[in-house]
């Protein structure tokens, strides 16, 4: 454990876990509502067809232990970004009700912090560690809490990112194998609403200034510069079972997977939430940077094997 006094950013997801025998464990246990203890982890809870693997000729190839390495991993992956998305909620949220300007925002936010500390929990217990696994989507979210402007975080994490979570936790339930982590996702989508519904209805009632657009203009471009790529996780999922893959192989995934329509549809889902959201006129301005357009399958490849 770090020395007391060391301050922890807004997201917190440096922050120590203390050991299970600590008096405090057994408190949290106690005010939390349905934890459970413990369940099935180090299985596969998405099925290749989830992540489009089934369209893969070096997926379909491998043998049946290759396969559930790789299903293995890529849904540990989706598990510790929702766990961290939750965990850096609650530090966002936190200091949302500091910055609230009305006694019922301040209500809202501290009711909001609250979910997403119980989401965590609800969470955890399907990962076989807490691990953090540092990701440029979680860099960009911890910078990003670190903002001072309102405006900006209200646009970013809950018009943009909480509205972007409620299309994603759908998809998860839908598809998970784990009747119980499906039923945890469902039951996420009705706070993650609020959430959503909050920061719309914050946003639009703040005057953009030309100094908060500019902020997140500078976010959203390195932001969607992430999704233009495609799943790139997945390839290196893949590659860590399978050993170093060939351009020509990597193509050949990227391709298979169809990545251009599949990013393609997550960047329009993106500009509809901001455009949705109030922000019409920053969708025009990264419109004209071309910050919509999906890559090809080539410039895939060659992101994943620079």
């Amino acid at each position: 454990m770090q020395p007391s006094g060391l301050t922890y950013g807004v997201a917190g997801l440096d922050l120590p876990i203390l050991p299970a025998e600590n008096p405090l464990q057994r408190i949290l246990r106690s005010a939390l509502p349905d934890r459970m203890e413990s369940v099935l982890t180090g299985v596969p809870y998405w099925n290749a067809a989830h992540f489009g693997l089934d369209r893969v000729s070096l997926f379909r190839e491998a043998t049946l232990e290759q396969q559930q390495a790789m299903l293995t991993i890529a849904s540990t992956q989706l598990l510790q970004e929702s766990c961290a998305v939750e965990q850096a909620g609650m530090g966002y949220m936190t200091r949302m009700a500091l910055l609230a300007e009305t006694l019922e925002e301040r209500m809202l936010y501290s009711l909001f912090a609250a979910d997403e500390a119980t989401h965590l929990a609800q969470l955890q217990p399907f990962l076989p560690a807490a691990i953090v696994t540092p990701d440029p989507f979680l860099q960009l979210l911890t910078e990003l809490a670190e903002s001072s402007d309102k405006t900006v975080l209200l646009f970013m994490i809950q018009v943009l990112l909480e509205g972007w979570g409620l299309s994603h936790y759908r998809s998860l339930a839908r598809d998970c194998s784990h009747p119980v982590l499906a039923d945890r996702f469902r039951e996420f989508l009705q706070a993650e609403a609020r959430h959503h519904a909050t920061g719309v209805t914050l946003f639009r009632q703040t005057d953009l200034t030309r100094s908060s657009r500019s902020a997140i203009l500078e976010i959203l471009v390195p932001f969607l510069q992430l999704v233009q790529p495609g799943p790139q996780r997945l390839v290196q999922a893949i590659a860590q079972v399978q050993g170093d893959l060939s351009p020509s192989q990597r193509l050949q995934i990227f391709t298979e997977l169809d990545t251009e329509t599949h990013s393609g549809m997550r960047l329009q889902l993106l500009r509809s939430l901001m455009q949705s959201g109030g922000g019409g006129t920053i969708v025009q301005d990264l419109e004209e940077q071309g910050a919509f357009q999906p890559f090809s399958p080539e410039q895939c490849a060659h992101i994943a094997g620079g």
